[in-house]
């Protein structure tokens, strides 16, 4: 496919993506809101466990939650759903034409493991589905019957998958990996248990039966998961874009230090929206969490050997023009994108990207192609004045080293 062609869709489907994300996070959110705020009084109807008087858009209105189900069920139910399995939808295609597509360039690190394309998104594949039915076993163990313990072995579980993401793919994927399956538990938790349980209800409900209670139980137990790990899968699919992040050394403890900031945060806007207080020390251990992030961000990943992908088998390399290329993005780009960035108010390269051996260049053709080639996104206001001729011999470059030949 054109990569032009492909850097749209690359573009459409994170669009979708972020979208179905902000409407799932946003109803999630406020149900959760809702639930912890609902008010008791006497005087309510069969069944109503709360009620809450809200305001919105000019308009007022009245809530009222049944623990099970009213006595007469509703000809038009709204189901909560959509927006999980969208989000995950969205999510996955953007996995597949981001990292499986350009898997030599985004998931594969030589460096830490060479293993071919298919043979990354397998293992790809398998983390994912892995993530699910671990965390599924866990909470129908005996852990799943106490809270706390439950929470200890998903956090421990967490952390030692991402330390494991990060033994076989670049620091970049394991991040995104992590909060891939992060992503893929709190929609298979919509799924596979919330939304089948309630329909349970319901049906039981209609044929004038009376639900089990563990059905609820269980619902509500991987609702609160969900709720929980919403921070920290927001702060996982961003850090693609923050090397300082997933480009060092301890970057899986970042991960389980990102897993109990979140927590707190959430932790403390559950506490305020149940009434029971403003727990404002969640803030300050946040914050000390945030500082290690900081601190541990200063240790750079071990730099490993080099791997020679210049040899006979890459088109780009034996382009006549290669040269020239190497020359325009040496003189043009890497004073940003170094290992040790001489550009006042740049202390590591942006992205982690360094362009300056032939390998580096090499492997981020794509990216060079895309940011300086075809459009002037790089460098930003073209403070290193980059020549409308120059970009040109960059996107000749790409475009007729790669063309199908006849």
């Amino acid at each position: 496919m054109d990569p032009l062609v492909w850097e749209w869709l690359s573009f459409g489907v994170r669009w979708l993506h972020v979208i179905t994300a902000i409407a799932w996070i946003g109803s999630s959110f406020y149900f959760i809101a809702l639930d912890l705020g609902l008010r008791k009084r006497p005087g309510l109807p069969e069944g109503v466990t709360g009620e809450e008087w809200q305001v919105h858009g000019g308009g007022f209105y009245y809530i009222q939650k049944y623990m099970i189900a009213p006595e007469a069920m509703p000809e038009h139910l709204i189901w909560f759903k959509w927006e999980s399995y969208s989000t995950w939808l969205t999510g996955f295609f953007l996995l597949v034409v981001v990292y499986y597509a350009g898997a030599e360039l985004y998931l594969i690190d030589r460096a830490v493991l060479d293993v071919p394309a298919w043979g990354a998104v397998l293992i790809s594949l398998g983390g994912l589905a892995l993530g699910w039915i671990i965390y599924d076993l866990l909470c129908r163990s005996p852990l799943g019957k106490n809270d706390w313990l439950l929470y200890a072995a998903l956090f421990g579980f967490l952390v030692l998958l991402s330390w494991g993401f990060t033994q076989v793919f670049s620091g970049r994927a394991a991040f995104l990996h992590t909060g891939a399956v992060v992503a893929t538990i709190m929609s298979a938790n919509v799924f596979m248990i919330i939304i089948p349980n309630q329909k349970k209800v319901v049906a039981t409900l209609r044929a004038g039966g009376t639900p089990e209670a563990k059905l609820g139980l269980q619902a509500k137990q991987r609702s609160t998961h969900n709720n929980y790990l919403t921070l920290p899968v927001i702060f996982l699919m961003l850090s693609n874009h923050y090397p300082l992040a997933f480009g060092t050394k301890w970057n899986w403890v970042i991960v389980s230090l990102v897993l109990v900031m979140g927590a707190i945060i959430r932790h403390f806007f559950n506490s305020m929206h149940a009434k029971k207080g403003r727990p404002w020390w969640t803030w300050g251990v946040a914050a000390l969490c945030f500082a290690a992030i900081v601190w541990l961000s200063t240790f750079p990943a071990e730099t490993p050997e080099e791997y020679d992908i210049s040899g006979t088998q890459n088109p780009l390399y034996l382009s006549a023009s290669f040269e020239d290329v190497r020359e325009t993005v040496i003189g043009r780009c890497s004073m940003c994108h170094a290992q040790e960035p001489f550009w006042e108010g740049i202390g590591v390269a942006p992205k982690g990207v360094v362009l300056e051996t032939d390998e580096q260049i090499l492997r981020h053709a794509h990216e060079i192609y895309i940011q300086a080639g075809r459009s002037n996104a790089m460098p930003p206001g073209n403070v290193t004045e980059i020549s409308g001729e120059e970009r040109q011999l960059i996107a000749s470059w790409f475009e007729q080293a790669l063309a199908p030949k006849p």
